[in-house]
Order: C-alpha cells, then sequence, then structure tokens
C-alpha cells in the first residue's frame, strides 16, 4: 500500500497528523493538483514540499527552503509518500514521535505537470511543473541527482526555479515566513498548540526570539491563572 512507509513511522492516536485514507482519489480528472509546503522545525528547520500524484502526496524535504532565483538550485531529499489530507495539516507533533517538532502550512495552491503522465517523469529523474501557490508561483523543476536512485522514497534531487515572470532575488522564505493558512510564526503555532516556543522560535526571522520568550512568559501566567494548586 501507497502510506505503508509513512504509517510505519507514526503511531495513530499519538500525533495529529492524518492517518489517511487508503482509497483516496482525484475526483475531477484535471491536470491540476494539490500542491502545499510546510516549514518544519524538528531536529533541523526543513521545508516539505507535497505534491499530490494518484491519491497521495509525492513528498520532498527541502532544507534550505525554496528560491526564486533560477541560478539557485536547491537540495531536496525525497521522502515518504503523505496521505492527500496532509496537505492541510498544520501543529505540533509531540515529543518522542517521528518528525517531532512545529508545522506550518507555508504555502498552497495548485500545480500541474509538463508532462501528463507524471510516473515517467519520476522515473526518468526529471519533473517540470508549473506551481499556483500564495508564494510560489510560475514554473519549475525537480531534478534527481546521480548516485542516489536505488530507493526511490530516499532518492536526492535539486528544485530549481525556471526563468518566467515569477523568478526573482527575493529571499522568499525570509520574507514571507507566516503560514498562508493562519498568518502565524512558527512559535505563535507552538504556543497555541502547546509545543516548544523556544524551539519553534529558532525557525522564524531573526529578532523574534524576544516576541517567543514573551509569548512564553505569557502562556505560562494563563496556565498558573488557570491551574493555581
Amino acid at each position: 500500500m501507497k502510506l505503508n512507509e509513512y504509517r510505519k513511522k507514526r503511531k495513530l492516536g499519538m500525533t495529529p497528523e492524518p492517518w489517511g485514507a487508503d482509497n483516496a482519489q482525484k475526483g475531477d480528472g484535471s491536470l491540476s493538483f494539490i500542491y502545499a509546503i510546510q516549514k518544519h522545525m524538528a531536529s533541523h528547520l526543513h521545508y516539505d514540499l507535497r505534491l499530490e500524484w494518484r491519491g497521495v502526496l509525492l513528498s520532498w524535504a527541502i532544507p534550505k527552503g525554496p528560491s526564486l532565483d533560477p541560478a539557485v538550485k536547491r537540495l531536496a531529499m525525497r521522502t515518504e509518500d503523505h496521505p492527500v489530507e496532509y496537505s492541510d495539516f498544520e501543529g505540533v507533533i509531540p515529543a518522542g514521535q517521528y518528525g517531532a517538532g512545529t508545522v506550518m502550512l507555508w504555502d498552497r495552491g495548485t500545480w500541474h505537470p509538463e508532462n501528463a503522465n507524471v510516473d515517467t517523469s519520476l522515473q526518468s529523474g526529471e519533473i517540470k511543473f508549473t506551481l499556483h501557490g500564495k508564494k510560489l508561483q510560475g514554473s519549475w523543476v525537480l531534478v534527481r541527482t546521480p548516485g542516489f536512485g536505488k530507493n526511490p522514497s530516499r532518492s536526492t534531487w535539486l528544485l530549481i526555479k525556471h526563468r518566467d515572470q515569477y523568478a526573482s532575488t527575493k529571499d522568499v522564505t525570509g520574507e514571507e515566513p507566516r503560514s498562508a493558512a493562519s498568518g502565524r510564526l512558527l512559535a505563535e503555532i507552538a504556543r497555541d498548540e502547546g509545543g516548544d516556543i523556544d524551539r519553534a522560535s529558532q525557525g522564524d526571522p531573526a529578532g523574534q526570539e524576544r516576541d517567543a520568550a514573551s509569548m512564553k512568559s505569557i502562556s505560562g501566567h494563563i496556565e498558573r491563572t488557570r491551574w493555581p494548586y
């Protein structure tokens, strides 16, 4: 089953992440699919690219996040397929669970492949596609690097922006650090969802540490007020 590897790494009921339906299928027959990027402060900060295909989300972990500059090639490590429902996930994965940390829905929208047969593109190691997100748009390509293709779910790719009207030298991850869904920073998600505020704040822009410390103090005061004994 497509989600076996995903489920092996997670404990049902122990994490708020979706378990996923086994028969998830796209219903409208179009070549426009779900696209999402999650900013994930786990053991290290990274960005998870999700592209819907055949009832799951093809997934790549991008350590430095996407770049709008066509001259910049960003490492993208292929990870296990995720359930389609994961494209809406934002919250905190509890300590002790796989990927423990704060997850932000950094961008979302739709994508469509240049080659309608994505399976062929995956096999050949080059996926050209267009994004229609809130932050990322236009033409992109994922290119598999040589020497890391023995395990398809652990192959190494490069994410590259094509030259078009959306290409730029703008630091999109630095200038647009908030959630596309809730408008929150990582530290604010951690505060609201009972996560590690200090740890989450390390993934927010410089200068947010003081705000995160204030949020932690306020959160602690609220808890002491509710539970004085």
